[in-house]
């Protein structure tokens, strides 16, 4: 009012705690080797540099030049008998139609009240998920059933116990044959990520395992509401 102007003045922003050289190191860091982790970045940059940066600052200039942290593509590595075993069954069910109305396909999930999950993260751009260096093996997580139904489940040591083929044999359950690292074979390891995904859109998260539960069944009926009469799900 004073200078009779009504122009914004100027702000002073702080100067970058980081050279364009430690710039270009921390992004090189990353893009070979993609689960690196921010804090491991920072400590390398200030071993060598003797220039302390924070995790944070690390992480502001991986995303200024396109990188992403995301969850890698998780997959079983197959061997050719494997292979041989995958195609075995698939011709063997080749004729199945109404026959898959009777089959319960089971699998396990892990889902977490709080917002950390300690899963791994790969630093990417977007368009490289199915990159081997963005890939991660895994070797080998609630249950549906039906009284009577052919029970599908995955070779896991839990499911394979003694104690759990006993039980499928005295209550006379049939079981689906099911080949090693059969994953993608399973409509339902497709289920499991939408219902996730509708699970964090949800807000505010879940605050008692019961209330969490409560979700997830009302967010599988959402996926499949014609199949709630038949489908149970298990804690």
């Amino acid at each position: 009012m004073q200078e009779g102007s009504t122009d914004r003045r100027g702000r002073s922003h702080s100067p970058q705690c980081t050279t364009s050289r430690e710039d270009r190191q921390i992004v090189r860091m990353a893009v070979t080797d993609h689960s690196v982790t921010s804090r491991t970045i920072a400590q390398h940059i200030e071993s060598v540099t003797h220039h302390s940066v924070s995790a944070r600052t690390v992480r502001r200039r991986l995303q200024q030049s396109g990188l992403s942290a995301r969850r890698p593509l998780l997959g079983h590595p197959l061997t050719q008998n494997h292979r041989r075993l995958r195609c075995q069954w698939c011709y063997e069910k080749r004729m199945w139609l109404a026959e898959w109305n009777e089959v319960v396909f089971t699998e396990e999930s892990r889902i977490c009240l709080q917002h950390h999950d300690g899963r791994i993260r790969v630093w990417r751009h977007r368009g490289e998920r199915m990159q081997n260096s963005c890939f991660m093996h895994r070797h080998t997580v609630l249950h549906r059933g039906l009284a009577t139904a052919i029970f599908q489940q995955d070779n896991a040591r839990p499911h394979v116990a003694r104690i759990v083929q006993r039980f499928f044999v005295n209550h006379q359950i049939e079981l689906l044959p099911w080949r090693a690292r059969f994953p993608d074979l399973s409509p339902i390891e497709n289920m499991w990520p939408m219902v996730d995904q509708r699970l964090t859109q949800i807000t505010p998260p879940a605050a008692t395992p019961d209330q969490l539960w409560q979700r997830v069944e009302a967010a599988f009926g959402l996926l499949y509401p014609k199949n709630t009469s038949k489908v149970s799900l298990n804690q």
